[in-house]
């Protein structure tokens, strides 16, 4: 038993769950998401963008980030704004404050969460797709 778990441990450790694993851009999961018509759950205050879940520090983060405007120019340089989807309350308010306005407004932090934790679930089974997968609509 020892030995089986002398061989097994350098391969946990190689792997991009480990702790200390730092994400590269090709190891990201994206999925576009969008809000349907009627949809009243809808936590973002944009109606489309990318599900993105990574791990990192040992745990799947997942994040929303704005898709590029349709009547951008190709050319023109676009930075998106993104925010951390969690249930976690701290993370979700301090971890926001600079891009809090792609959330709906909430009159609680309570609400927020209820609002966001189905997407928090989507974007962790986004992560146990293979590295560098990008997840077609409505997939997960």
């Amino acid at each position: 038993m020892m030995a089986e778990m002398a061989v097994a441990m350098p391969l946990m450790l190689a792997g991009e769950q480990n702790l200390f694993h730092f994400p590269s851009p090709d190891e990201v999961r994206i999925q576009p998401i969008s809000r349907a018509e009627h949809e009243t759950g809808w936590p973002f205050s944009i109606d489309d963008g990318m599900l993105t879940c990574v791990w990192s520090g040992g745990q799947r983060i997942v994040f929303f980030f704005e898709s590029r405007p349709s009547d951008l120019d190709e050319h023109e340089a676009f930075q998106p704004r993104g925010v951390i989807v969690t249930t976690d309350p701290i993370q979700l308010t301090i971890g926001n404050m600079a891009t809090r306005e792609l959330f709906r407004p909430a009159t609680s932090v309570e609400e927020r969460i209820r609002l966001v934790a189905p997407f928090v679930t989507m974007g962790q089974r986004l992560c146990d797709q293979p590295a560098g997968a990008r997840v077609g609509h409505g997939e997960l």
